[in-house]
């Protein structure tokens, strides 16, 4: 008599970018991620659906576009070479939107239980935590009360995207029974898995996108209409000047060598009791206008 295996361990993963389905980064986790499903021990049961943009959306953060004006979202079925086992498909939409559409059942009812987002071409450091699609993809899923891990690489010449994978699927593995809503940002030196140095924790740092724009970076006096020139910070793709910041900032440790792993929270109401005094007297503030509307 065959007896049925019995399942004590169930992850149903959703797996997005913000670079576009072809890109090269999620091309290997995905191949990874078919790799670590078929490895699976027995009593763990491991799946994965692709809902990933069909073209780039990077620094697109949460948006979702303007879903009201076009309440539709074309879809198309891809087919990753090494991965022909996990279902894919390519919608004309950033990876926020991706992932609700992916979370609420519409491709046969699955229901995943964490966002695999990445692998980002570039790292996602410092202030850039806030406008990369990347992370946007995993803070989304956390409203719908899924987990999430964020995956980016420090972007160079043939990026090592298998080192980052494999980092990955290491964290993945430690991800089965968390909480739900557990939200990590994990970035990976560009190096040869046998390079890397190890994984820290790493702190979020003040690194920001933009260092300066204007006349500032290099332009022009300003007149009626023209060009306004960047100036890009620490936290971009190439990750440049991280000297002040400390040892344990994610921007820093992805320079020295190490991987840098970071717990992150996604959007709610503050309960600290500092705004207590600010809300009450906006409060009363409203109610006395309203009085005088009446």
């Amino acid at each position: 008599m065959l007896l049925t295996p019995v399942i004590v361990r169930r992850m149903r993963l959703l797996i997005t970018n913000d670079d576009g389905i072809r890109a090269p980064g999620i091309q290997s986790l995905i191949r990874a991620v078919a790799r670590w499903i078929n490895d699976a021990a027995p009593g763990v049961e491991r799946e994965a659906l692709v809902v990933a943009p069909s073209v780039n959306h990077s620094g697109m953060s949460s948006a979702v576009g303007d879903v009201f004006d076009k309440p539709s979202v074309h879809y198309v079925r891809h087919v990753v070479q090494g991965a022909e086992s996990v279902l894919a498909y390519a919608l004309d939409a950033p990876p926020a939107l991706c992932v609700i559409i992916g979370a609420l059942g519409s491709f046969d009812g699955y229901r995943p239980d964490v966002v695999l987002s990445g692998i980002n071409a570039g790292a996602n450091v410092g202030r850039s935590v806030l406008h990369s699609g990347t992370i946007g993809a995993i803070l989304t899923g956390a409203q719908l009360g899924l987990s999430g891990l964020a995956v980016s690489v420090q972007f160079g010449e043939d990026v090592h995207y298998d080192t980052a994978a494999d980092v990955a699927l290491e964290v993945l593995g430690q991800m089965e029974g968390a909480p739900a809503r557990t939200l990590l940002n994990l970035n990976v030196p560009n190096l040869a898995p046998n390079e890397l140095r190890g994984v820290r924790r790493g702190r979020i740092s003040t690194a920001g996108l933009i260092k300066s724009a204007g006349p500032r970076a290099g332009g022009s006096a300003l007149s009626d209409e023209g060009e306004l020139p960047l100036r890009l910070g620490a936290a971009t793709p190439q990750l440049g000047d991280v000297s002040d910041e400390a040892p344990e900032d994610d921007g820093a440790l992805v320079v020295a060598g190490y991987a840098s792993l970071t717990p992150l929270r996604g959007v709610h109401e503050d309960t600290d009791s500092n705004m207590d005094d600010l809300m009450r007297s906006s409060l009363d503030a409203i109610e006395r206008h309203l009085s005088v509307q009446r």
